[in-house]
């Protein structure tokens, strides 16, 4: 008899955008009880603003679902398909699934000590009990004072091959003070929670930027972590004033970072520089040997991007709806788009025709491969889009 295997994966989203932790953590649990019907979830994504009591914010949850799977971390914004684009809120995405599905959360200390041994056991402390091939990560690590390149090396070595990590690095609100990581009760700084999916889960992404090159390329010829100090053997501030003469480097003018012809991620400069050695600080580690060229963008480009993310993620995902919608996006296209923001969420939202439950974050740096199937690579100032679902079975 012909029939299809049915995988029971359900996922809900809340949202709270109450000041007071408590109410906050019961308006969140209470719209997941009532969008759950007596399922129990298995695991969940928590986002929260930074002035909330986290500890007061995950008991109250753990105490609801004591063996959930939770990770989580502080934002610059928080976004869902509840309650749209809000800042100091807090959502909750919660996955209900059998056993053809299997979620299981994990977390490595000290990243900014080691971050490569860091991820790699948080890797191996989410796949120990997973009995199906692994199939996602998703990643929400410390942002500050971290090398990201180490982080994305340590999860992509313990992963098996082709396994794509996707996700955001912790903010505090453009504060740069302290962010915060969870798993499950645990409340801390500092760390690499994951959660891994594995079995019979369908995924796509999408990336984009609305920035675009101009002007000549040049080749990094002396950097040094997250300072590049010469591009063409000249002071990498003079490469910057030959474009924007005596404008401070900021990142309304990131570097396109190009990994071949064609592709290429964004390093966006900190605001710090030095005038004496002509060295410029970026948010992230910019490679020595690399090919880079200024780029500029406009609010409507920034915000195009976010479409042009989500179109990626529905042609890579394929056939079937997905179950559920993730967005990653830079906390510095918050500030560069202010007052429109929100629109960012909104067309990506409206352009798929996806009702599928969505939340995200506003992050101080981005995690996604370039292309399905491509390494991972760690971005600034741009939109990641995240479809997951149940995979679709063939014919019996």
């Amino acid at each position: 008899m012909l029939g299809s295997t049915y995988i029971m994966f359900n996922v809900v989203v809340s949202h709270s955008n109450d000041p007071d932790t408590s109410a906050a953590t019961e308006d969140i649990v209470v719209q997941c009880q009532e969008q759950l019907g007596g399922q129990k979830p298995s695991a969940g994504l928590l986002f929260a603003a930074i002035d909330f009591d986290h500890q007061s914010l995950l008991n109250g949850i753990m105490d609801v679902w004591p063996d959930l799977q939770l990770i989580g971390c502080t934002t610059d914004g928080e976004v869902s398909s509840i309650l749209a684009f809000q800042q100091d809120s807090v959502t909750l995405m919660l996955f209900c699934t059998d056993n053809t599905i299997q979620i299981s959360a994990g977390i490595g200390r000290d990243v900014a000590i080691d971050a490569a041994a860091s991820a790699g056991a948080a890797i191996s402390c989410a796949i120990q009990t997973l009995t199906k091939p692994v199939r996602l990560c998703i990643a929400v690590s410390e942002s500050l004072g971290v090398n990201s390149k180490s982080i994305l090396d340590g999860l992509a070595d313990a992963l098996p091959a082709g396994v794509p990590v996707v996700g955001g690095l912790a903010a505090d609100r453009w504060q740069f003070d302290t962010t915060y990581q969870f798993h499950g009760r645990t409340l801390c700084s500092n760390a690499v929670p994951v959660l891994v999916f594995a079995g019979a889960l369908q995924y796509g992404h999408g990336v984009a930027s609305g920035w675009q090159p101009i002007g000549n390329p040049g080749t990094v010829t002396r950097s040094e972590a997250n300072t590049i100090f010469e591009i063409d053997g000249k002071p990498a501030l003079s490469y910057y004033r030959d474009y924007l003469g005596e404008h401070e480097p900021s990142s309304n003018y990131p570097l396109a970072v190009f990994t071949d012809d064609e592709r290429f991620y964004l390093r966006a400069p900190s605001g710090e520089f030095d005038v004496d050695t002509g060295s410029v600080d970026f948010f992230a580690e910019v490679p020595q040997g690399a090919k880079v060229q200024m780029s500029e963008s406009n609010r409507d480009n920034i915000l195009a991007a976010s479409r042009e993310s989500m179109l990626q993620a529905i042609t890579a995902y394929g056939p079937g709806e997905p179950a559920a919608v993730l967005y990653f996006s830079c906390a510095s296209r918050r500030q560069l788009l202010g007052t429109r923001t929100h629109e960012e969420f909104e067309l990506a939202r409206s352009c798929s025709g996806i009702s599928a439950p969505s939340c995200g974050f506003y992050t101080n740096g981005e995690i996604s491969p370039m292309e399905l199937n491509g390494p991972v690579s760690f971005h600034n100032e741009t939109f990641i889009s995240l479809l997951i679902g149940p995979e679709i079975q063939g014919k019996t």
